[in-house]
């Protein structure tokens, strides 16, 4: 049924990948997943769900090789209902974008299963699936068995009278029978690894210790039932053991990294929440369900949330991939991650935040900037030419002790084999890269991801944004024009609704407020706001937004305001520079290439005291004025940094190397960001960039620590001085010096961040 499934889509190069496919399925019940059509059941479990487009993500156990991803990745061909799916194999998941319209939420789970992939549902609060079960239970079978060869190996480490020959072989045989457990379930996996890797002629780190294994295991069996010795049952055993332990070791260290990601290293959003009947920011980790939010134009949703307004429209690109505004009306469900388009809307909060939420969007490919780690290669390069070089040596040396010594070939061979397994080399990079991750978490700088450590390393140019980054509140906002008390609350409550720096301090400083409802509202990047209010056109922005045609001194920052077309004045707003600013641009010396504002000249003269000469000082540039600077400077052969308060800026936040949101208590950001600065640790960011560079360092050093274990232990072990028991417990040995060390070091030369908190 499979095969006649994939032919009729010419789909068969699936058999060219993997000749045993997911766990057979001779027939799939219509009624199997009949429940999956339950409206109830079917919002608890989809991810997101519109008219055209609903995402779940389903649980699937037989998902163990690459000809299940490349199945399962192609379901499009197969139903053209299914958009997208995307395959995670670690956690054997797979996310599938479909068309309700053309294919049900049923009819998805009854594809998979028909190909052999039949999905695991369940209806409780969606959970990360445990990876380490399956481990745990191998580790405790291995130890077992490893425990009791031991103990039956006693007598032939202690030297048994030759009366006692008969005992002597039962205990080998007794070993021989404990090792089957270790040899074909413990050690499975290595086997099928290489298995695999071999169909795809490949080679990775699973190669060498099955070869091993393999070799420890036909070599003792041979002399126990010969009679000939009692074999390396407890090397075998030991290796395993240890092999399993440095396994879940490296799981448990990976899940304490995923576990600050995901819910440490939050983003720094804020949502106002009425309280008391007065609107007051919040940290968006403290929503609880049933509480009531407002959202301004352009803010993200945090959490599932019901619409308590009577419409609005939502972008949800971040979700989606697609930047069409999607129309909803009182009491729809809005998913987190939707961004508001248009006037401010109020919600009732369904459920508290799930933080790994807004971190998988932030970091979806499409929002990926196309810069490979070059780390990644040189590992991946120097884990295949060090493996081939490893099976070059283990050959020369197991020709050479067969003819010096055929008695100690097989000890030697497995020897080399062990020690020479290139897993530290790949440990480095992760934990010295996420350890880094964690400390610029706890300092409020949140990455997007690893690679990002890499860019900022070789920053060489740094250009600021102007209102919200450098410059942040006000010392002074006065009016000079007219409007009566009514009409300054018309203005409050049209500023309220954007999420500029510029209309928040122009709120702050109006008394009073307007219960009135707007209608029309639009917002113009760089512009300014505007809407109908009791039947008058009120606009607050800039002098062309509003219709000003006059000259005036540009002294100060001005937000003029005009009502039914006719300007009746401006806001003069003197705004603060950030109390970090000055000694922050001293320590970046010539880093600090430009300053890019949208405003007008009102603050040059203070920018020109801030900023050295070198500095290029920009005005009223537009966004494609920003993007269009950037990339300039990176054709002349520059490292950019961009940083930037999200809103005019994601242009150039996505054109630089590394593009940093800088954020106090909103929640606007954009995904085309790399990072998330807090407006408070805007200070530390020479430190942020020297760490980085240390970071670097660390790893290389990682590296030189790797290789030299790999070269001391292959001296010892072509030599014949390490056995395979001694070679077991060096290898998980050496994967936890590398991630001690990078752990060490990494928080080493984080010290001094860490003594300026105090």
């Amino acid at each position: 049924m499979v095969f006649e499934i994939l032919d009729e889509n010419n789909l068969c190069d699936y058999y060219t990948f993997q000749n045993a496919p997911g766990t057979s399925l001779r027939y799939v019940s219509d009624d199997s997943f009949a429940f999956l059509a339950e409206p109830s059941i079917k919002q608890k479990i989809l991810m997101f769900d519109s008219a055209e487009l609903s995402i779940i993500q389903f649980t699937v156990p037989a998902i163990h090789c690459i000809s299940c991803i490349w199945l399962l990745e192609n379901l499009q061909q197969i139903n053209h209902g299914v958009i997208k799916s995307e395959v995670n194999l670690g956690r054997k998941q797979v996310i599938i974008n479909f068309n309700p319209q053309k294919i049900s939420l049923v009819q998805v789970a009854q594809l998979l299963s028909s190909l052999g992939y039949s999905p695991s549902i369940s209806l409780k609060d969606r959970e990360e699936p445990s990876s380490t079960k399956s481990l745990i239970t191998k580790l405790a079978v291995a130890g077992f068995c490893f425990g009791n060869i031991m103990l039956l190996s006693f007598p032939e480490y202690l030297g048994l009278d030759r009366s006692d020959y008969s005992l002597k072989n039962l205990f080998s045989y007794l070993n021989l029978v404990l090792s089957l457990p270790i040899a074909f379930y413990c050690g499975s996996d290595y086997f099928i690894n290489t298995w695999h890797s071999f169909k795809q002629r490949q080679i990775n780190i699973d190669v060498p210790i099955a070869v091993g294994l393999t070799a420890l295991f036909l070599r003792s069996s041979y002399d126990v039932l010969s009679q000939t010795g009692s074999g390396y049952f407890d090397s075998l055993s030991g290796l395993v053991f240890f092999l399993l332990i440095g396994r879940w070791f490296q799981s448990k260290t990976y899940e304490s990294l995923a576990f600050d990601r995901d819910y440490k290293s939050y983003f720094p959003l804020a949502a106002q929440k009425m309280t008391a009947g007065v609107w007051k920011p919040i940290l968006v980790y403290e929503l609880q369900g049933g509480d009531r939010i407002k959202i301004r134009n352009q803010e993200i949703v945090p959490t599932d949330s019901l619409l308590l307004s009577d419409e609005s429209y939502i972008d949800y690109s971040f979700v989606t991939g697609e930047a069409r505004p999607v129309h909803v009306r009182n009491g729809a469900l809005i998913y987190a991650g939707g961004r508001l388009i248009g006037s401010p809307i109020e919600l009732t909060v369904k459920q508290p935040i799930s933080h790994s939420h807004l971190t998988r969007l932030w970091n979806r490919e499409i929002f990926q900037k196309d810069k490979e780690s070059k780390y990644k290669k040189i590992i991946d390069t120097a884990a295949k030419k060090f493996t081939w070089a490893v099976m070059a040596l283990a050959v020369i040396t197991g020709v050479y002790w067969y003819w010096v010594d055929a008695s100690k070939m097989w000890l030697i061979l497995t020897s080399v084999l062990m020690v020479a397994c290139p897993c530290a080399l790949a440990l480095a990079a992760p934990f010295t890269y996420g350890n880094m991750m964690r400390i610029f978490g706890k300092h409020g700088f949140y990455l997007k991801n690893a690679d990002v450590i890499e860019r900022l390393a070789t920053i060489d140019a740094i250009v600021f944004d102007k209102t919200g980054t450098v410059t942040n509140g006000a010392s002074q906002v006065d009016f000079i024009g007219i409007l009566d008390d009514q009409e300054l609350r018309w203005v409050k409550l049209l500023a309220s609704a954007s999420s500029h720096p510029l209309s928040k301090l122009v709120v702050q400083s109006i008394r009073g407020s307007s219960h009135l409802e707007m209608k029309h509202f639009r917002e113009q990047t760089g512009g300014g706001v505007e809407a109908l209010i009791d039947k008058h056109l009120i606009r607050v922005g800039s002098p062309s937004f509003v219709g000003f045609n006059g000259s005036i001194p540009e002294l100060t920052t001005r937000v003029f305001v005009s009502i039914d077309h006719e300007v009746r004045g401006y806001f003069k707003v003197e705004t603060s520079v950030r109390s970090q600013m000055k000694k922050l641009v001293s320590a970046l010396g010539r880093k600090c290439v430009a300053l890019l504002s949208g405003d007008g000249k009102g603050d040059e003269q203070r920018m020109n005291e801030l900023f050295p000469k070198h500095t290029l000082l920009r005005f009223q540039q537009s966004a494609h004025d920003k993007t269009d600077f950037v990339a300039e400077l990176q054709q002349s052969k520059k490292h950019v940094l961009m940083l930037g308060d999200g809103l005019n800026d994601s242009g150039a936040l996505k054109q630089s190397d590394v593009g940093i949101a800088v954020t106090d208590d909103t929640s606007f950001f954009t995904p085309s960001c790399d990072a998330i600065l807090q407006g408070d640790s805007l200070g530390r960011l020479n430190q942020f960039l020297m760490l980085s560079k240390k970071a670097t360092q660390v790893l290389k050093v990682a590296f030189g620590v790797s290789f030299f274990y790999n070269a001391v232990s292959l001296t010892f072990a072509v030599t014949g001085n390490l056995s395979p028991l001694v070679a077991a417990i060096l290898m998980p040995v050496s994967s936890i010096s590398v991630v001690g060390f990078s752990a060490l070091a990494v928080d080493w030369v984080a010290r001094g961040l860490t003594k300026s908190d105090k």
